[in-house]
């Protein structure tokens, strides 16, 4: 019979966490991946056919608008407009699908749905005399930014406070995006996406 010390124990033990946390992590990047990856595909195909999805977007308070639940986050103005949303999104994907606490993919679901829905009741539907349309991911992006700091303070983990430290770090600067404002910024999908981060979190944790 071999003798087994106290420290071998721990180290048997603490294998399989660490291996199941690289898996979880890497599961998380596939998972961002493919969801902002999609986004990327639409926009090619757009460019390459010369043609606009913005279609699918949110119409406030239009029937027809309401396809816009679903599509709007996948759909970009232009590539300028793709790829600063791309980076942040990945991040916070990342950060949400890493660890199963979070209900990732009710959470983003939930997210998702309300803040376009919000956006279709609140938005504007004319701009400059033209038919607005509301497209693009920031309103999830807000979304995930409250959910994630609004979740470190509810949840009881080390871990999911780190994390919210780390995004108000990132990412805390952009909530004058919600404040009103004229142009081609969709403020209220950015306040609507606020707001179902922050009920999102109180439903799943408080």
């Amino acid at each position: 019979m071999i003798p087994v010390s106290a420290d071998c124990g721990r180290l048997f033990v603490h294998r399989p966490r660490m291996a199941r946390a690289r898996q979880s992590f890497a599961s998380a990047l596939q998972t961002s991946f493919v969801l902002v990856g999609l986004m990327f595909l639409i926009k090619a195909v757009e460019l390459m056919a010369g043609i606009s999805c913005a279609g699918f977007g949110i119409v406030p308070r239009d029937q027809h608008g309401l396809i816009g639940l679903a599509f709007s986050p996948l759909l970009h103005g232009n590539a300028a407009h793709l790829l600063a949303n791309a980076a942040p999104l990945f991040v916070l994907l990342t950060l949400l699908f890493w660890d199963r606490k979070y209900h990732p993919w009710r959470t983003l679901a939930f997210i998702w749905l309300a803040s376009g829905l919000g956006t279709w009741l609140i938005g504007r539907g004319m701009t400059n005399g033209q038919l607005a349309v509301h497209i693009g991911a920031s309103s999830v992006i807000y979304g995930l930014v409250v959910y994630l700091l609004v979740a470190g303070f509810l949840m009881d983990s080390w871990r999911a406070v780190f994390v919210a430290i780390g995004v108000g770090v990132l990412y805390g600067g952009i909530f004058y995006g919600v404040l009103p404002q004229s142009g081609p910024i969709s403020w209220e999908g950015h306040l609507c996406g606020a707001i179902a981060g922050f009920f999102t979190a109180r439903h799943n944790h408080a």
